[in-house]
């Protein structure tokens, strides 16, 4: 397939998401170890609005946004040789680190110094062909729909290292506040481990999802749950829910806060809330060793996204129907096959086959 010299992309200034503008702006060039990517799906993320709306510094602006990208490799730059022209791949959050630094070399690139960032510091998904550097790029399986594997490349991830982070026991009690995108697939993972799983989240059709898929509650977000967790995974961006959270523990719980952008907290009463040794960590990014296990526990678990597909004109609309609480599930924009389109039936697509095959 021929490459254009120009497609249409989705940009920002970081003004608010209603100033999200279609451009027509030249093709990326793959450098030496990059390669340029045709894209097929393109998830819509909470990150994506914190990007749109300021709520993140900008780090490059104009940037087009979106990192939960599906799509096939159509250049290779000359120094890359563990993927060709015609893969099909992923392009995360994560896309470059230094490799040298300390946190680098202990496995923990997520908190590179020198880290950087799809749809961040460099143009993301919200394009018709986006470039990532080889080494970033996740192998994909085939035989899966494009809109169920977008939602795996930052939802699932990140879902995947606050749950890690929880230190859930096995057979644990595990709150989950808020239940979107990310929440969703973190809690299939939860109960395909044994854990009993309680939903505490505002939006009642996030509710009902959360029992049809196996939760043991689901109430509303500032509710008690009905027993005393062992972890909780705050998921919404909601300072004022940590300390609901901690009290929420049971003594030798954590809580873990997966938000790259929260509210302020308010302040924390020791006895009420940290005492009798509860502990508070945060989720910073994610390391590809991530990615890889979460990619291959959803084969084997038969993970699946409930997905609402928006054609890629509508890229607008899937970030004002985020900001006002309206998606269930994942928003997902599609280039190829736009689905039920916004304001449509969710689609639950099941996931088989490893990360691996195909």
């Amino acid at each position: 397939m021929a490459v254009p010299t120009v497609m249409r992309a989705w940009r920002t200034d970081g003004a608010g998401h209603r100033g999200l503008r279609l451009e027509e702006v030249p093709v990326p060039a793959p450098g030496p170890r990059d390669v340029l990517v045709r894209v097929r799906a393109c998830g819509v993320c909470r990150t994506d609005l914190h990007v749109a709306d300021g709520d993140l510094p900008p780090h490059r602006s104009p940037v087009v946004p979106g990192h939960e990208v599906v799509g096939d490799v159509v250049a290779a730059g000359e120094a890359v040789t563990a993927l060709a022209v015609g893969d099909r791949v992923g392009i995360a959050w994560l896309r470059e680190t230094c490799g040298s630094c300390r946190w680098c070399r202990r496995g923990e690139e997520n908190l590179c110094r020198a880290s950087r960032y799809t749809g961040w510091d460099e143009d993301g998904g919200y394009a018709e062909y986006a470039v990532v550097p080889a080494a970033y790029a996740y192998h994909l399986p085939r035989g899966v729909p494009d809109v169920q594997l977008a939602p795996l490349l930052c939802a699932g991830i990140i879902g995947y290292r606050a749950l890690r982070r929880a230190q859930v026991p096995p057979g644990g009690r595990l709150g989950i506040y808020g239940f979107g995108a990310s929440a969703h697939l973190t809690a299939q993972v939860a109960l395909a481990q044994g854990v009993e799983v309680h939903v505490l989240t505002r939006e009642l059709p996030a509710r009902r999802l959360a029992l049809e898929l196996g939760a043991a509650s689901a109430g509303a977000a500032y509710d008690a749950p009905p027993e005393p967790l062992d972890s909780a995974i705050v998921f919404a961006p909601a300072g004022e829910l940590v300390p609901v959270a901690l009290e929420a523990l049971d003594q030798g719980g954590t809580l873990a806060v997966a938000g790259i952008h929260l509210s302020d907290i308010p302040g924390l009463d020791y006895q009420r809330h940290l005492f009798r040794e509860r502990t508070l960590t945060s989720v910073t990014s994610n390391t590809r060793a991530d990615g890889e296990e979460l990619l291959a526990l959803a084969g084997r678990i038969g993970l699946r996204a409930t997905v609402t597909p928006y054609p890629f004109e509508r890229a607008g609309q899937a970030l004002r129907d985020l900001s006002q609480g309206t998606v269930t599930g994942a928003a997902v924009l599609t280039l190829d096959d736009p689905g039920t389109g916004p304001g449509g039936p969710s689609s639950v697509l099941p996931l088989h086959g490893s990360a691996d095959s195909g």
